[in-house]
């Protein structure tokens, strides 16, 4: 199963399918099981990484549109 990632508007980012998260020091994050799970955007979640619905209280406002990336630049 591939993993999606979906930027809602003026909300969170949603991981669904096989992923594992870590932070930054390397430790995983044990997330008993679920192929679904919500990270923080608005940066007011009191459970970051992950949405607690924090940027409803707080107005987050945000849209994304998908488009394309640039190449990447060549290592040297």
């Amino acid at each position: 199963m591939s993993t999606k990632i979906t930027i809602n508007n003026n909300g969170n980012i949603r991981v669904e399918g096989e992923f594992e998260i870590f932070d930054a020091a390397g430790n995983k994050f044990d997330l008993a099981g679920r192929t679904t799970i919500s990270l923080c955007r608005c940066g007011h979640s009191n459970k970051k990484p992950f949405c607690d619905g924090s940027h409803k209280t707080v107005a987050f406002q945000s849209e994304v549109a998908a488009y394309k990336l640039d190449p990447p630049k060549p290592k040297v």
